[in-house]
């Protein structure tokens, strides 16, 4: 799974990238700004965006676009509300970690980086990553199965409007002028193999010599 890592210090990217490779985690995405974090990201880009992404890595204390307003950026896109960002910075009082998690961080990592904190923080929040990509996929899954049903009950609703039936012959005008056998309109409609035969009743009426010799 991808991990996107936004520092402006090289010193800092190559310990993540270090720590992290060396824990089996990759491909590992390494970018000096926090705007070429968002590009990457494909932040306020139009259309379909192929970079795919499933946790960032980023510093708050940057030049130009700081983490706390790359966070509000990314939330700012539907698409990645799910995406985990945890942030690494040397400000850990209480009201420095609230505005993170307020701008829209995940998590967070105290500087300086504790190798055993980053791999585990990392695992736990790739696999909340897996964890959202799968219920994306069971509710996309539920919604295609909702509307399958959707259209069969519409189709079963529309056998249940106004039938015009002969009362002689029993032919049958569902739509249009034409009249039709009820046994080709069962066919049509129902799409069910339909047989013919003859009921007790007729058969007595239609057919005794038959029943006599049963």
């Amino acid at each position: 799974m991808s991990i996107l890592i936004i520092d402006d210090f090289q010193e800092q990217r190559d310990l993540l990238h270090t720590i992290l490779h060396s824990a089996g985690f990759g491909p590992l995405l390494p970018v000096a700004t926090a705007q070429e974090g968002l590009q990457h990201l494909g932040v306020g880009k139009k259309g379909k965006v192929t970079s795919v992404v499933d946790l960032v890595l980023m510093d708050l204390e940057m030049p130009e676009i700081d983490g706390l307003e790359a966070c509000r950026r990314i939330r700012g896109e539907d698409r990645l509300q799910g995406l985990p960002i945890i942030v690494i910075t040397a400000h850990t009082a209480a009201e420095d970690i609230q505005s993170a998690y307020t701008a829209g961080a995940t998590d967070y990592i105290r500087k300086p980086v504790i190798p055993a904190e980053l791999i585990a923080r990392t695992a736990n929040a790739l696999s909340l990553k897996q964890e959202i990509d799968a219920r994306k996929i069971r509710e996309q899954e539920l919604l295609e199965r909702t509307n399958e049903l959707d259209h069969a009950f519409e189709q079963i609703t529309a056998l249940h409007g106004t039938v015009h039936i002969c009362a002689k012959c029993k032919r049958v005008k569902a739509d249009g002028p034409h009249w039709q056998r009820i046994e080709d309109y069962l066919r049509r409609q129902a799409r069910s193999r339909v047989t013919e035969a003859v009921c007790d009743s007729c058969l007595d009426q239609a057919y005794p010599h038959l029943k006599q010799a049963r």
